[in-house]
């Protein structure tokens, strides 16, 4: 892991994503980014908006930017009191799903903060960050204050792609665990996987990557699945839960999918997702 985004939602105060964040960065000495977005004017004006109307918010959109560039040093020195010493600070103006997917091209991993106060805490916001980025995204939640922890490390696995994905996005936090947990599920493999033989063997592939692990079996229901991999990541005494991301459909990917949902609104720990 090389460069970490770190999503800003304010610049008021740093979240306890934003410390999540930096920690990371620190303990794997990379590059931490923190963005700032800033709603484009375009993005709330119509065509019959009035002219004093739209010099408003021209106006209110250039001061809070200004303010935003100016939180830089504010920033940098946060990291640097986490021992992130190789910080910076980016403010785009931007939907926020775009303006990280386009962020995430120079990116391993985008950390976000799953509140329950703001409107980009909200689940659908955060699971739209999570389909639409196009990185792996750890969702910290608010509850997360003792800092980094990677001891222990649950996999959510199923056999599909999106599993696939996460794991090896993981490999770097998984190769610092003392003890990696595979939860296994219902075996639900994406098409594309279906008809590959033999069948993936996770156990075997971080073998490989010099990191042993044991198994646990679930035997729930599709619909319990999300509380039931927190419930067993919490039995585990997991400080971290891998697990791909779904949405319902290729079609409608913003939609998310059952286990997906049901995660991000139990949270207490870190999730690595990836779509």
């Amino acid at each position: 892991m090389h460069d970490l985004l770190a999503y800003c939602e304010s610049f008021k105060r740093w979240p306890t994503s934003v410390d999540y964040a930096a920690r990371l960065a620190a303990l794997f000495d990379c590059r931490l980014t923190g963005i700032h977005v800033c709603p484009s004017p375009s993005m709330v004006l119509s065509p019959y908006e009035t002219p004093q109307l739209t010099t408003e918010l021209l106006e209110a959109t250039r001061q809070l930017e200004e303010e935003a560039f100016g939180a830089a040093a504010s920033f940098e020195a946060f990291a640097r009191g986490r021992s992130a010493t190789r910080a910076s600070w980016l403010v785009a103006e931007e939907e926020v799903p775009r303006a990280l997917a386009l962020a995430g091209n120079w990116h391993d991993a985008l950390v976000v903060g799953r509140t329950r106060h703001t409107p980009w805490g909200a689940v659908s916001a955060v699971g739209s960050l999570v389909l639409g980025s196009g990185m792996p995204c750890i969702v910290v939640p608010e509850s997360q204050t003792d800092g980094v922890s990677l001891d222990v490390i649950a996999i959510a696995w199923n056999g599909s792609s999106e599993a696939i994905r996460a794991t090896h996005a993981a490999l770097p936090l998984l190769r610092r665990a003392r003890k990696v947990t595979i939860l296994h599920g219902r075996q639900r493999p994406a098409a594309s996987m279906a008809a590959w033989k033999p069948a993936f063997d996770l156990a075997e592939y971080l073998a490989g990557h010099g990191i042993p692990s044991e198994s646990t079996l679930l035997s729930e229901s599709d619909d319990a699945t999300g509380n039931l991999l927190l419930g067993s990541a919490r039995q585990a005494n997991a400080n971290l839960l891998v697990m791909g991301a779904y949405g319902h459909t290729r079609f409608s990917e913003w939609v998310l999918g059952g286990a997906t949902r049901a995660v991000l609104e139990g949270l207490d720990i870190p999730v690595l997702m990836r779509h």
